[in-house]
């Protein structure tokens, strides 16, 4: 098992609200994060860290999450933690109204593999060379589409596509979409929307499919894209190729 998360500011914005994070626990199971903060000045990234910080903490001092229902609760409960201390800190802090993030994670074991989203970052799996979305956006947009109001290619470059139906800390309560995929898979990416804006998914399982280079090379190749395209937004990303043996 080989894995790579990079972060990165793009070429436009002041600073990096995204947090993510791969961390492994004493059964070697993995958690995969990506969070996209937002708020007010500086608040976004204390959004994301607080959510990334928590749950690795929690998970890397586990010896097993268990079974699929154990882990359904331990993600619930931990997003409910999460969730209060984001509100607590926007209380707590003046300037920081609007607090709160996105947040994408894979529980990969020996078992099973979830995925559980809030926002609008981005969950997928490769399978024989396709990507395939794992995730649903909480969107304005994508309930639009689901409305029938608009078509899906009509979202794509709808002026209000990046607001938000959920986040972290944007309400007193959340629950995050869990979803169990198969394990016959291949490789799992997570992504924040700066990805996701500014490459398509043919072009980026086209870098994910390259022979010849790490998994380090694909996931640094696929920001570099980004920032050649405008780099608009913060661009992270978090990539396990389950089939490439036990190293780094």
């Amino acid at each position: 098992m080989k894995t790579f998360y990079l972060t990165d500011t793009g070429r436009v914005r002041s600073h990096n609200e995204d947090a993510v994070n791969i961390i492994e626990n004493q059964n070697g199971e993995y958690l995969m994060l990506v969070c996209d903060g937002m708020g007010g000045h500086r608040a976004g990234e204390v959004a994301s860290s607080m959510a990334i910080t928590h749950f690795g903490k929690r998970f890397s001092s586990m010896s097993s999450i268990g079974n699929v229902k154990d882990a359904y609760h331990w993600l619930q409960d931990n997003v409910k933690e999460i969730n209060q201390s984001i509100l607590n800190y926007a209380k707590e802090n003046q300037g920081s109204k609007g607090l709160g993030t996105t947040c994408v994670l894979a529980l990969i074991t020996k078992k099973y593999i979830l995925f559980g989203n809030i926002g609008d970052s981005s969950g997928f799996v490769l399978k024989d060379g396709v990507l395939h979305k794992v995730t649903k956006d909480h969107t304005l947009v994508n309930l639009m589409v689901d409305a029938g109001i608009i078509t899906l290619e009509a979202a794509k470059n709808h002026p209000k596509k990046n607001v938000l139906t959920k986040a972290l800390g944007t309400e007193e309560s959340v629950v995050m979409d869990v979803t169990e995929v198969e394990k016959d898979i291949d490789g799992i990416m997570l992504s924040s929307d700066g990805l996701t804006n500014m490459l398509t998914q043919e072009q980026i399982e086209k870098v994910l499919n390259e022979d010849g280079i790490t998994v380090k090379d694909k996931i640094e190749k696929l920001i570099k894209k980004c920032n050649a395209r405008g780099g608009t937004d913060n661009i992270s990303i978090a990539y396990i190729d389950l089939k490439g043996g036990t190293s780094k």
